[in-house]
C-alpha cells in the first residue's frame, strides 16, 4: 500500500510525553529535598538524565523529543503554581479518588490576578531545545480547564473567589490571557509541537462523577461549554507552523485510574466544538468504551491510545491492528496515529513497569504502526 507516514505531527507513532525517571534522577531529587544538595546540582542532574532520554528517544526512531517531564512531581501542579497568583495548598486528599495508591493531596488557591509571567518552563523548553539540536521537539503542560477545574470544581466545597474572581467570566478571560501568553512564548523559543493535558473530559465522561458533581449544583455541560470555548479563544493565537494536541487522561497515577467512561457525553462539545489540531484518545480498555463517539471528528487527528503504559505486558500486534481498522470506521484512517493510552510516569513515583518494558512498549507502537501507514 501506498505510506500514508506522518510527516508532521501528531505522528503515525507517537507519545503521550513522560517518561520513568532514572534512579539517579530520583535519589537527586531526594538530596534537594532534603537540602543536601543545590539547586544547581540538581539542574545539572536534570540536564545529565534529560541528555540521555533524549538519546534513546532517537534511538527508538521518535519523530520528536521530550524532556520526559523529568523536571516535575507532577504532570500538571508544577506547571500551574508557577503561574502568577497561583499557591499550592497542602490537603487531606487528593481531589479524585483513585483505584488503589492515593498521590499527596493538593489543592489551588488564587490570590490576585493569574498571569504566565516568566514561567520557570520556559527555561525547561529552551533547555530540551538546547539538549535535542536540530531534532524536533515536543512540549507538554496542563491544559487551561485544569487551572478552572481543581479549584472551582473539584474543589467547590472549600473554594472561595477573591474580589477579581466574584465573576465567573472574569477568571475564564484571565486563563485564556494566561495561555495565549504561554502559547507565544513557548512558540518563540522555538517550540513548535505542543500538548495541553488534560483529565476534565475523562471526568465528564464517568457517569459517576457527573452524578457527584449535579449533587453539588455543578452544570458539568455547562462547564464543558466553558472549557471548549476557552480553549478556541486560545488556539486562536496559534501561529500557523504550530501544532497543538490535547491528550484526554483517565488518570495514570503508579498504573491506577480514577475516571471510567466512554467518550459520548462529551464528544459533541469536545470533537465537534474543539480545535485542536489532534486528540490523544485513551483506547486501552474497556474503561475507554467504544469508538462510535469518534464519528463527531471533523479533520483533526485521532491517536489511538491502544497500548497501555500501565502494565508491562506486550499488546498481540494483529489484534491493535484490527481496533485501528474499527476505528476506521468513524475516522478516515489517514486521520488516524498510534501511541501508549499516557506517559510512563505522569508523577514522579511512575507506572509499575520497568524501562525495559517501557521501550519496548513504544518499539511495538512504532512496528504496528509502520504496518498499517507503511
Amino acid at each position: 500500500m501506498a505510506s500514508m507516514t506522518a510527516t508532521n505531527p501528531p505522528y503515525s507513532y507517537d507519545i503521550v510525553g513522560s517518561f520513568l525517571r532514572p534512579e539517579a534522577l530520583k535519589q537527586a531529587r531526594a538530596d534537594f529535598a532534603a537540602g543536601t544538595i543545590t539547586r544547581e546540582a540538581l539542574t545539572a542532574a536534570e540536564n545529565k538524565a534529560i541528555a540521555e532520554l533524549v538519546k534513546k528517544e532517537k534511538q527508538a526512531g521518535l519523530k520528536a523529543v521530550t524532556d520526559g517531564e523529568f523536571r516535575r512531581a507532577m504532570w500538571h501542579l508544577d506547571f500551574l503554581e508557577a503561574l502568577e497568583n497561583v499557591e499550592h495548598v497542602d490537603a487531606d486528599t487528593w481531589s479524585v479518588e483513585f483505584k488503589g495508591p492515593k498521590p499527596k493531596g493538593a489543592q489551588l488557591v488564587f490570590r490576585g490576578k493569574i498571569a504566565f509571567g516568566d514561567h520557570p518552563f520556559l527555561a525547561h523548553f529552551d533547555a530540551l531545545r538546547d539538549i535535542a539540536g536540530d531534532y524536533p521537539t515536543k512540549l507538554t503542560i496542563p491544559a487551561p480547564s485544569m487551572l478552572h477545574l481543581i479549584p472551582c470544581v473539584r474543589g467547590k466545597a472549600t473554594y472561595r473567589p477573591t474580589e477579581r474572581y466574584q465573576d465567573e467570566r472574569v477568571l475564564f478571560d484571565d486563563i485564556v490571557e494566561v495561555y495565549r501568553d504561554a502559547v507565544r512564548a513557548f512558540y518563540d523559543r522555538g517550540c513548535r509541537y505542543l500538548q495541553f493535558d488534560d483529565t476534565s473530559w475523562g471526568e465528564f465522561c464517568d457517569a459517576a462523577k457527573r452524578e457527584a458533581y449535579a449533587a453539588e449544583g455543578i452544570d458539568v455541560d455547562e462547564v464543558a461549554r466553558n472549557y471548549v470555548d476557552m480553549i478556541n479563544r486560545i488556539l486562536e493565537v496559534k501561529p500557523a507552523d504550530m501544532t497543538i494536541t490535547t491528550h484526554i487522561c483517565r488518570g495514570n497515577f503508579r498504573s491506577t485510574w480514577f475516571s471510567s467512561g466512554g467518550y459520548e457525553p462529551v464528544a459533541e462539545v469536545l470533537f465537534g466544538g474543539a480545535n485542536y489540531d489532534g486528540f490523544f484518545l485513551e483506547y486501552d480498555s474497556d474503561r475507554s468504551g467504544d469508538f462510535a463517539p469518534l464519528a463527531h471528528i471533523k479533520d483533526q487527528k485521532v491517536v489511538l491510545g491502544l497500548i497501555t503504559s500501565k502494565f508491562p505486558e506486550l499488546e498481540n500486534e494483529d489484534d491493535v491492528i484490527a481496533r485501528i481498522h474499527e476505528a476506521a470506521q468513524y475516522v478516515p484512517l489517514e486521520q488516524l496515529r498510534l501511541s501508549t493510552q499516557c506517559g510512563f510516569s505522569s508523577t514522579e513515583e511512575g507506572n509499575v513497569l520497568t524501562e525495559d518494558d517501557q521501550w519496548a512498549k513504544i518499539a511495538l507502537v512504532k512496528r504496528i504502526a509502520e504496518r498499517v501507514w507503511g
